[in-house]
């Protein structure tokens, strides 16, 4: 069964949602950056990040699994795996 996301369709809307809800600057997102030393997150945006992308994929994030994202490629890799 074919992904109803491709992985740059995933980091589109990732992008997105890291421009608008967290005021991340754009051209400090690359698939290197990490959320927490490079994009300034803490754990409260973490799991806020993790709800918004529950709501674009419709499916739940573990929190074993979210604990081991650490850059934009990890989150990608993660929905993409999910989905």
């Amino acid at each position: 069964m074919a992904k109803p996301y491709s992985k740059e369709e995933i980091k589109n809307k990732l992008a997105e949602i890291l421009i608008n809800d967290f005021e991340v600057d754009s051209n400090d997102i690359s698939n290197e950056a990490n959320l927490f030393t490079d994009l300034g997150f803490d754990s409260i945006d973490a799991v806020d990040l993790a709800v918004r992308l529950q709501q674009f994929t419709d499916k739940k994030i573990s929190p074993e699994e979210f604990k081991q994202i650490r850059t934009v490629d990890d989150v990608v890799n993660a929905i993409y795996d999910l989905i």
